[in-house]
């Protein structure tokens, strides 16, 4: 019995000492095991913290991409309505640089006409005298006369002299019917003396005016509806009134030789009106 009892104790002796040592050893693996896995923990939610940030970068570029996508677009009609409103806009300088062209094609042409009727003029006129000058302001026809070739001091009455160069500017009218005249008086600045018939000396200029206008259209055959009289008195005087020569000067009638200003209109709305269609 005391023999069992000595062998049983040494059998648990030794099983006891066995299962320490198993327990030790599976204590370090178990250690070693969980400092593994805290270690895979760590690194695992370090990789699980990348992967949102990469996540979020990834939906950040995402947006970016949309958004040069829609800018792209953007841009596309952008580009398309510059494109359209270039086209455009080149359209409307190309009209009107047609349209300027063709002003002054016609500007031109008028020049022309008034540069041969200028010719036709001193042509016809054909007299060298200082007191008769014919020229071109502003594309308008000037022919000045002095008074003393018109008219005796303080008259209104057309002198026989006069008739012949106003027959030659007749004939030179006549020959341009889209053509009309002005007759204009102009008088020094000396008060004219009432008569009890003129006032003063608007109305000798006015009446000398009339005087040519009546020789032009009843003997000479100018049309009347291409006249016009007018009177400007001494307020256009071409030098000071300081003078007897200087008075001279600024007595005198100017006929004004001009295309019909509704018919030079008419041609230019023609031409607006090409440009429209």
């Amino acid at each position: 019995m005391r023999k069992i009892v000595i062998a049983l104790s040494v059998l648990m002796a030794l099983t006891s000492c066995v299962s320490k040592k198993q327990y030790a050893a599976l204590e370090a693996k178990n250690k070693e095991t969980q400092d593994l896995l805290n270690s895979c923990t760590v690194k695992l939610n370090a990789c699980l913290t990348e992967k949102a940030a990469l996540a979020a970068t990834a939906d950040s570029y995402k947006q970016h991409n949309q958004d040069l996508i829609s800018t792209s677009k953007d841009l596309t009609v952008l580009t398309t309505k510059g494109a359209e409103n270039l086209e455009k806009s080149l359209e409307s300088l190309k009209e009107k640089d047609l349209k300027i062209s063709r002003l002054q094609d016609a500007l031109t042409k008028k020049d022309s006409v008034t540069l041969a009727l200028v010719t036709s003029l001193k042509g016809a006129v054909g007299i060298n005298d200082p007191d008769i000058e014919i020229n071109v302001e502003k594309g308008v026809v000037f022919i000045s006369i002095a008074d003393k070739l018109l008219f005796k001091s303080g008259s209104y009455d057309v002198t026989d002299k006069a008739k012949g160069v106003l027959a030659k500017v007749a004939k030179v009218v006549n020959d341009k019917p889209d053509f009309e005249c002005m007759v204009e008086g102009h008088t020094d600045n000396v008060p004219y003396k009432s008569n009890g018939v003129l006032l003063d000396n608007w109305d000798l200029s006015v009446k000398r005016s009339t005087s040519i206008v009546r020789v032009l259209t009843n003997d000479l055959g100018v049309n009347p509806a291409k006249l016009i009289a007018a009177g400007r008195s001494s307020y256009v005087p071409l030098v000071a009134n300081d003078t007897p020569d200087d008075r001279a000067r600024n007595r005198r009638t100017r006929i004004v030789v001009m295309p019909k200003i509704d018919q030079f209109y008419d041609m230019i709305e023609k031409e607006m009106k090409k440009q429209a269609k």
